[in-house]
């Protein structure tokens, strides 16, 4: 027999193999967030064993006038979740964005104070799965399933606030509105309810109105400190009416 040659498949850079199918893939846009919508197994926040986390959309909490004090905006109105369940970073930055437009195109630029509540510091994975031709070829399967930081989302209970606006009194309806508005960009139930209390404070109105006139309360931001009946009595009537009752004493 004659000599044997080795057979060589060398192929350009640029094509594929004869005998291999190319691999077309197919871009995807993101999930839906019911596929991340239910909790499921411990929180997994970002740490130095999570690496590689993607940052939340929502990076404001704050808007409006975050600086005034709380007896600018005496009037309050919360969105409160009704089911436990998660919030996505996306969905609460849209809500955001809807809410501040709404209160700027009815209640003006400088007549509301909105924080988001909730801070979305639960890391979602996903198990990336090439969804092309050829794929199973290349696919694992159920093989090392746990999945690749994707994105990030805030767990929320019963009860607890995921929007507070405090405006003036005759804003509250708008603020109301707005609120009714942004829920249309949570998946689940909320409520909207007007706060008795002034502000963002803990204190009713009629409570807090009294404690003001009797000097027992101090500014702290957009808050108050209240100053109880204990400690030194020139905390309450001042130094100088406890100084003129320490010499009447004397």
């Amino acid at each position: 027999f004659g000599s044997r040659k080795r057979l060589s498949f060398a192929a350009p850079s640029n094509t594929f193999l004869p005998f291999l199918p190319p691999l077309k893939v197919i871009t995807m846009g993101r999930r839906p967030a019911r596929c991340y919508r239910y909790a499921h197994g411990k929180p997994y926040p970002k740490s130095k064993y999570c690496r590689g986390v993607p940052d939340p959309k929502i990076r404001i909490f704050d808007c409006g006038k975050k600086k005034l004090p709380c007896d600018e905006f005496p009037a309050a109105a919360h969105m409160v979740c009704d089911e436990n369940q998660q919030v996505t970073s996306e969905c609460l930055e849209a809500a955001r964005i809807a809410t501040n437009k709404f209160m700027v195109t009815n209640a003006g630029r400088d007549f509301f104070h909105i924080r988001m509540r909730p801070h979305p510091y639960h890391v979602l994975r996903i198990n990336k799965t090439l969804s092309c031709a050829g794929a199973d070829r290349l696919s694992t399967g159920m093989r090392g399933a746990f999945g690749k930081p994707y994105g990030t989302a805030a767990r929320v209970k019963i009860g607890q606030v995921l929007i507070s606006i405090r405006t003036k009194d005759e804003k509250v309806q708008i603020a109301a509105e707005a609120l009714r508005r942004a829920k249309f960009k949570f998946a689940g139930r909320q409520k909207v309810h007007i706060s008795s209390k002034m502000g963002f404070t803990r204190f009713q109105k009629e409570d807090y109105n009294k404690w003001k006139a009797q000097g027992r309360l101090i500014h702290d931001g957009i808050g108050v400190q209240w100053l109880s009946s204990r400690g030194p009595l020139h905390r309450l009537i001042g130094r100088a009416a406890a100084k003129e009752l320490a010499e009447e004493e004397d």
